[in-house]
């Protein structure tokens, strides 16, 4: 069996209010939630950062509440994002990075920047954002992908772009924005936004095989067939790479459901 790299499989956040009762047992304390999440799944994309910074002792509370080898994502601040000209980031970034991320230790994952869905690529401007972004910091490696939601952003030069500096992007299936499934640097990070709460999985067990299939695929250093990219042309090279999955879809009720039967899909071989 080839080599691959480790699965994670998760959801977006752990404060909702419908996963009590349905995901969360009737009796458990609020404040037991990220405890008893992330004993059931293997990582968690943090949502609430987007909006808002947190205290450095409140990093080190999640973390001290969660199992070694589970890890966050961390989605960027919209006041970084969410701007006509991205290359004028770069004091908004340092707030964002200097909120105590770091508390994390290695629980901390990759960061993803999500652009607006008004946001066209712009080569230039993008470069500009990527030779902005931190890639160490106090000795510590910190990852990041980009998800672009902008159909302009079809074209080689994106994946292009992001390769010169190692920044993966978010393979996002969504119904209403592209999806694109370039394999880029050394990880692969992927939101599977389509699911139902019509469907006790959120997807079906057809669904939830083709996902696992692909989710190995990636960590094997493949790349899935079927899936869109913005250069189909291009082969990465083929290594074992991690790979982040969450399932986010609008009323999300049945994610968790999903994410631990990926989870059980994706062990062993």
């Amino acid at each position: 069996m080839p080599e691959r790299g480790q699965i994670r499989i998760g959801i977006g956040g752990w404060t909702f209010e419908p996963w009590r009762g349905v995901f969360y047992p009737d009796d458990l304390k609020q404040k037991d939630e990220l405890r008893y999440a992330s004993s059931k799944l293997t990582a968690i994309e943090i949502n609430g950062t987007y909006y808002g910074a947190q205290k450095p002792q409140t990093w080190r509370k999640w973390a001290s509440e969660v199992p070694d080898g589970f890890v966050f994502s961390v989605k960027g601040s919209r006041f970084t994002t969410q701007r006509r000209v991205l290359a004028e980031a770069g004091e908004s970034l340092d707030k964002f990075m200097d909120q105590g991320l770091l508390e994390l230790g290695d629980k901390l994952g990759p960061i993803l920047w999500q652009l607006p869905n008004t946001k066209k690529f712009d080569e230039a401007d993008l470069g500009a954002f990527l030779e902005l972004l931190p890639y160490e910091i106090d000795g510590r490696r910190i990852r990041h992908c980009i998800e672009a939601r902008h159909d302009s952003f079809r074209t080689p030069a994106f994946p292009a772009l992001l390769r010169r500096f190692g920044v993966p992007v978010v393979f996002a299936e969504h119904q209403t924005y592209p999806a694109f499934a370039d394999v880029v640097g050394d990880f692969v990070y992927a939101r599977l936004q389509t699911g139902s709460d019509e469907i006790e999985t959120a997807y079906s067990d057809k669904d939830l095989d083709l996902w696992a299939g692909r989710l190995k695929t990636w960590a094997e250093g493949g790349r899935p067939e079927g899936l869109d990219c913005a250069d189909p042309h291009h082969s990465a090279e083929k290594r074992p790479r991690d790979v982040f999955a969450y399932i986010i879809h609008e009323g999300k009720v049945r994610a968790p459901a999903g994410a631990m039967a990926l989870i059980e899909r994706c062990k062993g071989p």
